[in-house]
């Protein structure tokens, strides 16, 4: 998606000494500029992971789980075992700073929500906790008790997000009482810029007080009214005489007078944002997200059910691997007996679509004779399926052993170290040849959204249905009304369906 002109380069790298500075990593967000009130939180979170860290090896100590556990005294911290366990809690203070640096946690409160905060500070303290994990396993630090680290680092993360919660209301409190405010000129008194000015007035909390707007053009001035401080050409300096501290561009602007703009700010110790107007609007409450160093306005998100299909996979690798092992006598002799029965492989190897259109190799025992695929086009007069599937009565090519498997479904059976590799699941569509694929409209495609299986919807309801509309609406409904609930009746219901005999 291009980005409109009035956002390209508009960010100018900012300077310290004529260096410039790059934010696109954590390594850029560790050294990028210090500020002194972050700098004065991070000697304040420092002090407070001693404390808390001091706190927690006493609990350890008082609880008395090992009476030889080392005790922390004023008068024993000279002593080597204590200077051990100083530095390794050191350690952990500055992974955790420099962390929380990293994640902006040192930037002001309205930068971001009091949730994304608080998954950020989680964040920060179980990396520091592995970092600090991963040392005492280096350096076999006996001397620290793991129920110590424990406790430290789940206390670690409570007082930092309390201590960040509490600065975060009197912040707010101050912004409602006018007494920490930002005040704000918007350019473009447009349908962007009023619902900008409504929505920061709704939110007194975070502090920005409009000042006014900035009109492109002399019609935008007098359609803007009384509310319309200045035009571009005085933006700055109308900034300054208002101690606006930052500029909002909410209409498309010419990029080299953006560029200008963004100049002239910095000088003056201005701030300058932009509120792009991408597809009418749409993206007004969605929020920002970075791939990779892009940032991209989500419109639309389709949510899957991450634990539920964890719960599936569980499912598929648990007994796929029982089956294989409990059925590992039976598959060896109905290897045998497909030997026996014909030439040719024991196995059948058939190159499938599964999901997404990813082309993988089903095994399969043999049922018919060797040259089954060649003899395909000779009997394709005695198709009785409809649509793209093929399936003939009494069909000539499958051999005595072949139709036994195919009446009970054993010529699945490998099909279990498939579901193993991932490549299928134990319930799904079935997966298609490849020339079948090629003859779906597109509505048919929506089958191979999922991982094909072994079993399914279709083959437990209308395994004898010739119909290929059938075979598609069952699929379909399958995908669109998935469940593991789903999966396990459908799971029972092909014992039944097996055990019947009903395969051909």
């Amino acid at each position: 998606m291009a980005s409109p002109d009035y956002i390209q380069q508009v960010v100018v790298p900012r300077r310290a000494n004529g260096q410039s500075y790059e934010g696109g990593s954590i390594l850029g967000a560790i050294f990028r500029r210090r500020s002194v009130p972050g700098m004065a939180w991070a000697v304040v979170d420092f002090l407070l992971i001693a404390a808390v860290t001091y706190l927690a090896l006493m609990i350890r100590v008082n609880a008395g789980l090992n009476e030889h556990w080392y005790t922390l005294t004023p008068a024993t911290l000279w002593q080597p075992m204590s200077w051990e366990i100083g530095l390794d809690f050191l350690w952990f203070a500055g992974c955790w700073i420099l962390l929380a640096r990293s994640y902006g946690l040192y930037l002001p409160v309205q930068h971001m929500s009091g949730l994304h905060e608080l998954r950020r500070v989680i964040q920060a303290t179980a990396m520091s906790g592995l970092l600090l994990c991963g040392l005492l396993y280096i350096t076999r630090g006996e001397a620290v008790s793991r129920i110590a680290v424990s406790l430290d680092v789940a206390m670690v993360g409570v007082v930092m997000a309390t201590r960040r919660y509490i600065w975060r209301q009197m912040t707010y409190t101050r912004s409602r009482e006018g007494l920490a405010t930002r005040n704000i000129l918007i350019v473009g008194s447009g349908k962007v810029g009023r619902a900008l000015r409504t929505h920061l007035e709704s939110l007194n909390h975070l502090g920005f007080r409009f000042k006014g707007y900035i009109a492109l053009d002399a019609q935008e001035a007098e359609a803007g009214g009384a509310d319309v401080m200045g035009n571009l050409e005085n933006t700055v300096t109308l900034a300054r005489s208002l101690f606006v501290d930052e500029i909002f561009l909410s209409t498309p602007i010419d990029r080299n007078r953006v560029m200008e703009m963004v100049e002239e700010a910095r000088t003056a110790g201005i701030g300058v944002r932009v509120v792009p107007d991408l597809y009418e609007g749409l993206a007004w409450n969605a929020s920002l997200e970075y791939i990779g160093q892009f940032p991209t306005i989500p419109l639309h998100r389709h949510e899957m059910p991450a634990g539920a299909l964890l719960g599936k996979r569980m499912m598929d690798i648990v007994l796929s691997a029982l089956a294989l092992i409990v059925l590992t006598p039976v598959m060896l002799a109905l290897a045998v007996l497909v030997r026996l029965d014909s030439k040719g492989p024991i196995l059948y190897p058939s190159l499938r679509v599964g999901k997404k259109g990813r082309k993988f190799t089903v095994y399969k025992y043999r049922t018919m004779v060797d040259n089954a695929d060649e003899m395909r086009d000779e009997l394709q007069h005695l198709n009785f399926r409809t649509g793209v599937l093929f399936k003939i009565k009494d069909d000539p090519r499958i051999t005595r052993v072949g139709r036994f498997l195919r009446k009970y479904s054993l010529d699945e059976l490998p099909q279990f170290y498939n579901v193993l590799r991932g490549d299928m699941s134990l319930v799904g569509p079935r997966p298609p040849l490849a020339n079948e694929v090629e003859q779906y409209d597109v509505t048919h495609l929506r089958r191979l959204d999922v991982l094909p299986g072994i079993t399914g919807l279709w083959q437990v309801e209308a395994r004898q249905d010739p119909s290929f509309d059938s075979y598609i609406s069952l699929d379909t409904a399958y995908v669109d009304n998935w469940s593991l609930w789903l999966d396990l009746k459908i799971l029972a219901r092909t014992v039944v369906v097996v055990l019947g005999g009903t395969g051909n």
